[in-house]
Order: C-alpha cells, then sequence, then structure tokens
C-alpha cells in the first residue's frame, strides 16, 4: 500500500490528510487496528527511530511514550526494583524485559503520558500489553505482536485503540522533505550515531565516567535526538526521568527536566507510596493527585479540606525538608543537552537534581566558565562537537 488516508490533519479542520511515499513503493507501515491521524503518525515514526537506535546501541529492548512529536518517557528493559513497581503500578508481577522498558518509560512522567502514544523496539509480547491495557493511551507500534497481545490490544478504546505494525528493516532515504508554508525544505537525514565513542573528550578534572553512566548518557542524547528543541534530558538507571523540551531557553528546558526528576524521584518516597486513594479513583486521578501532593499548593488544599475528593484519609504533608533530604540520597544522575550550555547556572540547576554526568557538544564562548561550575561540584563532562535539535 503506497498511501494511507488519516482522519485528519494537525487539527480537525484540516483535510483532507494523508501519508504516502514520493517514490511509489509501499509504506512500511500497517494500520492492524484503528484510525490514524496526522499527529498519530508524527509519534509513531519519530518514538519508533528511537526506540531502534536505543536497542542498537544498548542491546537492550526499549520504549518510549510520546506526547506531541516529543517523548514524555524513554527507556531500555532493566529489571525493576519493588519500588519502582509501585511507583509505577505495575503490581508484583514477573515482567518481561520489553515489558520493564514500557513500564519506565511511561513511570517517568506520568502526568505528560496520559494520552500517549508507544513506540517498542521488539515483538509486543503479553507481559507488555497488559501493562498498557489499562493505561490511558491513544496507540501502538511495534515490529510485531504475538497473538495474546494483540487480542489484549484489540479490546482497549472499545475497540478502536490504534495499533501499527513497522517493517523493522525498512531504511528510508538519505534525503528529506518538508513544507511549510508552500516551500519545500530538503535535508539529509541525521544519521549521526551515538554510542559510547562519543564521550572520549572529557573536559573536566573528573574524568571517571563508569559504565552505567556511559548507558545512561547514551540514552539522554538519543532521547534528544527525537524531542522537540531546545532539549534537555536527565537519565537514570536505564531511563529518562526528566524530558525538558521545546523551550526557547536551555536554562528553561533545564529546570522543567530537572523539576521533573526531583518528581520522579519523590515518587519512590514511602509517604507517596503508602498514598491512600479512594476507592474508584483512576490512574489519571491519581496522578494528577500526587503531583498537586507534591507541589507548593497542597498546604492550600488541606486547609479548604479539598483532600477529601481524592483521598481516603488526610495525608500527612512531605515537607520541604524532607524533600530535600530525600532528593540528596540520589546521585549519579546522567545530563544531556541538545546544544552547548551557554552559562554556568544551568550546571548550578543540575546540581541541586543529583547530576555527576554531562554530555553536550561544547562550543560556547562560556565553555571555560561551565566547566569551572562542573569542576566545583565534581562532575564529568563530555564534550561531543555535535549538536541534535531537532524540528
Amino acid at each position: 500500500m503506497n498511501s494511507l488516508e488519516l482522519k485528519y490533519g494537525c487539527n480537525p479542520n484540516q483535510k483532507p490528510a494523508r501519508v504516502f511515499m514520493q517514490d511509489g513503493s509501499d509504506l512500511p507501515i500497517e494500520v492492524l487496528n484503528g484510525r490514524p491521524g496526522y499527529i498519530n503518525l508524527l509519534d509513531a515514526l519519530n518514538g519508533f527511530q528511537l526506540v531502534k537506535e536505543l536497542k542498537a546501541a544498548t542491546g537492550l529492548p526499549a520504549a518510549t511514550s510520546f506526547k506531541h512529536v516529543s517523548p514524555a518517557g524513554a527507556a531500555i528493559g532493566l529489571p525493576l526494583s519493588d519500588t519502582l513497581k509501585k511507583a509505577f503500578w505495575v503490581g508484583k508481577k514477573e515482567l518481561s524485559p520489553l515489558a520493564c522498558a514500557y513500564a519506565r518509560a511511561r513511570g517517568a512522567d506520568r502526568m505528560s503520558s496520559y494520552g500517549d502514544f508507544i513506540s517498542l523496539s521488539d515483538v509486543c509480547d503479553a507481559s507488555t500489553a497488559s501493562l498498557i491495557s489499562p493505561e490511558v493511551s491513544d496507540g501502538i507500534i511495534a515490529p510485531g505482536y504475538t497473538d495474546e497481545a494483540l487480542t489484549i490490544l484489540k479490546a482497549k478504546r472499545k475497540g478502536g485503540y490504534l495499533i501499527m505494525q513497522i517493517d523493522p528493516d525498512y531504511v528510508p532515504a538519505e534525503i528529506e522533505h518538508k513544507d511549510v508554508y508552500g516551500v519545500t525544505f530538503e535535508q539529509g537525514r541525521n544519521n549521526y550515531k551515538i554510542d559510547s565513542s562519543l564521550f572520549g573528550n572529557i573536559v573536566t578534572e573528573n574524568k571517571n565516567i563508569p559504565e552505567s553512566a556511559l548507558r545512561d548518557m547514551i540514552i539522554s542524547l538519543i532521547t534528544l535526538k527525537y524531542t522537540q528543541s531546545n532539549s534537555v534530558c536527565y537519565a537514570y538507571d536505564g531511563q529518562a526521568i526528566g524530558i525538558g523540551a521545546g523551550q526557547q531557553s536551555r536554562i528553561h528546558c533545564n529546570r522543567l527536566a530537572g523539576s521533573k526528576a526531583d518528581t520522579f524521584f519523590l515518587r519512590q518516597h514511602e509517604k507517596v507510596l503508602n498514598l491512600k486513594f479512594k476507592k474508584g479513583i483512576g490512574r489519571a486521578n491519581r496522578d494528577n493527585a500526587i503531583d498537586v501532593y507534591l507541589s507548593e499548593y497542597w498546604e492550600d488544599l488541606l486547609a479548604d479540606g479539598a483532600w477529601q475528593e481524592t483521598f481516603a484519609e488526610r495525608p500527612e504533608p512531605l515537607t520541604t525538608e524532607e524533600k530535600k533530604a530525600w532528593l540528596s540520597s540520589f546521585n549519579g544522575v546522567s545530563l544531556g543537552s541538545d546544544a552547548f550550555f551557554p552559562f554556568s547556572d544551568n550546571i548550578e540547576r543540575a546540581s541541586k537534581s543529583g547530576v555527576k554526568y554531562i554530555v553536550q557538544p561544547g562550543g560556547s564562548i562560556r565553555d571555560d566558565l561551565v566547566i569551572d561550575a562542573c569542576n566545583k561540584y565534581g562532575m564529568a563532562m563530555a564534550f561531543t562537537g555535535m549538536r541534535l535539535f531537532h524540528h
């Protein structure tokens, strides 16, 4: 099939809409269930590139959770601790490596992953499908599905869940095109390969980067390669834990990513794990409630009794001092930036969220100030010399 009709374009008024192959060849994708939209396809094709590269770079199954053409989370299939299983609401059952990757990708930023599009590097198995089943999601793309997984997924959204299959061996043309306001842009595809060979130029006094940090730095860069710029990604324990995307200022990207990383860690605090919700409160409402519980507005909700709408009992506040103490127990976080850091304020912010390892292109006239800031905190920083803008 050379062409695929879509529901509509970016917005319902943008009709007709379709995707097609300009060279007349068959599309590398097949719709197994549901009907895709324009943004669904953008998420699917960007997301699959991301997980395919993660799998190639690490040798492990990978998953990503996309929203509006940027990832909310991305991860590889490392086993989950009991704490992460509880924080991600996956129960105590044994999970396949692919299911672990999906749980991590979805659990990185559950607020942003609401209504996401999922991309998997491997054939979707029943273990992974069973985790996807209760989540609010628009669709999924993978190289294939087991019969059991397909049955589980086809039951979502009253049978309308979008399920797509992609040819994992498809190789796109080297030149790509994009139309904006009737003008066609042409450029070579970004085939820049991201692996451990990039980290040879360590510019800080601390030059010790362990294998686990190298892995996380790779994850951060591959994630950034498919994130709307400007972008910054915090990674830890085999997954992205905070992604700041599409901000005009890099420090705002960094603050956003760091704030999300802090929330990721705080969700693992004993007080959060033991929150008592009312019966019938859905996952999305629980996510919203946890976000508010961790916010500066929580004391106001305690005062006016609004907590009773969600919680079965009055939650004990997580104090500012407790938050600081908990966050200080996490370190060894890796941070990637899609372009250079022009000011040392980015390093100051990163230090507050346990960042120990940084990878960025380098090339700013203030590189010396940024390096000095890293040395101040004992961080190791590598320059790659390669920018990763994505638009």
